[in-house]
């Protein structure tokens, strides 16, 4: 199993010893997901938090009409967890699906609390990488909306350049908020 992404990933939010990443490294497990497979699915209660090693994953829910929505995408070398399910202990509203064949590093709910007790600057950490991803989503978001579609999309293009060609049209549609139809044509016009 190699961990040593997930460590490089760490290293950038704090500076870890030889015995801390040894315990980080014993401390989670590698799992594999086919396409289509989820991670997470609504009514599950968050109890473990995944690092992608390979491949990617969507977040997605259904909308009061019953349209399924992507709400963003899980790459490479990214955490990924329904933060309020996981810290609350309420149930998700949203599924985690692989779109690709993946693998990820799993670290339990145990793990983290171990791993919490015996390495000082831990939750510093996690609340770092937190407010990192948050800062990040919030950007995506408050740039996207004031876009029309076209600009919505060559935005994608540039930010998630290695997404493009891997996950389904579908998918991309849904997340910029237009239909399948509607992405297609742009993609025709802008070649």
């Amino acid at each position: 199993m190699d961990t040593q992404p997930l460590i490089d990933f760490l290293l950038q939010f704090g500076d870890l010893n030889k015995q801390q990443t040894d315990l980080i490294k014993a401390s989670v497990t590698e799992r594999t997901y086919k396409a289509g497979d989820y991670f997470m699915e609504a009514g599950q209660v968050a109890r473990e938090i995944a690092f992608t090693l390979d491949g990617i994953f969507r977040v997605c829910y259904y909308d009061k009409q019953g349209n399924e929505v992507t709400k963003h995408f899980v790459s490479e070398h990214s955490f990924m967890v329904d933060v309020e399910s996981y810290n609350s202990g309420v149930c998700s509203t949203r599924y985690v699906q692989a779109v690709t064949d993946s693998v990820v590093l799993i670290l339990s709910k145990d793990a983290m609390k171990n791993l919490s007790d015996t390495i000082m600057i831990w939750d510093a950490m996690i609340y770092k990488i937190t407010t990192k991803g948050l800062a990040q989503k919030m950007e995506r978001l408050s740039n996207m909306f004031p876009q029309d579609a076209t600009e919505r999309y060559l935005s994608f293009l540039e930010k998630f350049p290695n997404l493009a060609n891997r996950v389904p049209l579908q998918y991309i549609a849904s997340y910029l908020g237009i239909t399948k139809h509607s992405l297609s044509r742009i993609r025709k016009n802008i070649r």
